[in-house]
């Protein structure tokens, strides 16, 4: 039997959707939101009924009857720390998403618009491996002070695909493997896989770990201080610094690893900071090697900036004795999505209940 999901993966400016036949994408398409609708509304939660009938309307354009729809799959939101999987959307979720116990993103749309047009449909709707999965050992969550904890925030739901996509080609269950994955896109996380759970990774939404196209990584505490004390900028615009205009942009202005490689080829100093990028990564890579005691099976390089075989050689000359190299680039979080119903809906993995 095959089974038709919907997929919705809600973003800040855009909503991209998705039917999908079981693994076959049908149809997909980017609903872009000019900055200027979205003002309309007072909060995040506020645009669910506007987004869920443009979703309504795109597929009706498109000639798809929603009513041949078997379930639903949404990008999970800023909810409580979970575990990994797919869940399905409860009142005790939209209450979450609703409030943002982590945080107000669009993301945390993705249930919402799922459990309505799901129970519309009188289908099960689910949302999978949101950013916020937390599956790190204890001992990885001392940061050096008590009461700052560190957290998992990081690329849950295309790390977790490529991880059980390498798993499934080679023949082994994910949760038999011990894996790095690398993901580089606007941010970057990387996370160590063990036997199906991610042991240790970063807050790599809020800036932890290496730096990114737009994010700074951690940086020295000393240094922070001094320009949060320094009365030149708000809380504000420290955090847009970091999160958003830090990294590769801070250096280049540019967020392009394209750009910045053509760029590195008659600028030495554009050259020495995508060097810098690689560094950074190779030995975050390296640390989460340590940190699993140099057992691991593969690395996997995921995220956009894995199409650039510059980038993915540089990191195979660092950590390529670790372990071999898998390159799985991109992120097709809408493949991801469909997925994660399907196991569930294939009676592969059991859903969970948040």
């Amino acid at each position: 039997m095959s089974y038709k999901i919907l997929v919705i993966n809600p973003g800040s400016t855009s909503t991209k959707i998705g039917v999908f036949e079981d693994e076959k994408l049908l149809f997909d398409k980017t609903l872009r939101h000019p900055a200027e609708e979205i003002a309309k509304f007072d909060s995040i939660p506020a645009q669910q009924e506007w987004r869920k009938q443009l979703v309504l309307e795109a597929l009706a354009e498109n000639h798809f009857d929603a009513k041949e729809l078997d379930a639903v799959s949404a990008r999970g939101g800023l909810v409580k720390p979970i575990r990994g999987g797919t869940y399905a959307t409860s009142d005790a979720l939209l209450a979450d998403c609703i409030a943002g116990v982590q945080g107000q993103h669009a993301c945390n749309l993705g249930g919402l618009i799922a459990k309505e047009i799901g129970d519309e449909l009188g289908i099960p709707s689910f949302i999978a491996d949101p950013p916020v999965v937390d599956e790190m050992c204890n001992v990885a969550r001392y940061s050096g002070y008590p009461t700052i904890l560190r957290v998992s925030k990081f690329h849950a739901l295309n790390q977790k695909a490529v991880a059980k996509r390498y798993a499934k080609e080679v023949g082994k269950k994910y949760e038999d493997l011990n894996l790095i994955v690398c993901h580089m896109g606007g941010g970057v996380s990387v996370g160590a896989h063990v036997k199906g759970s991610v042991v240790d990774t970063e807050n790599a939404l809020d800036g932890e770990g290496p730096f990114s196209p737009e994010r700074a990584g951690s940086l020295p505490t000393d240094a922070i201080m001094d320009l949060c004390f320094s009365g030149k900028y708000t809380k504000a615009e420290l955090k847009k610094m970091f999160v958003g205009r830090g990294g590769l942009v801070a250096y280049t202005g540019s967020t392009d690893m394209r750009d910045l490689l053509k760029m590195a080829e008659t600028d030495k100093k554009v050259a020495e900071v995508v060097d810098a990028f690689h560094y950074q990564i190779g030995k975050e890579i390296g640390a989460m090697a340590a940190a699993m005691k140099g057992k691991v099976d593969q690395i996997i390089l995921t995220g956009g900036i894995a199409y650039g075989k510059y980038t993915t050689d540089a990191l195979a000359e660092m950590v390529g004795w670790i372990a071999p190299i898998t390159i799985y680039p991109g992120e097709d979080e809408l493949l991801a999505l469909a997925q994660a119903a399907l196991r569930v809906l294939n009676g592969e993995e059991e859903v969970q209940t948040y």
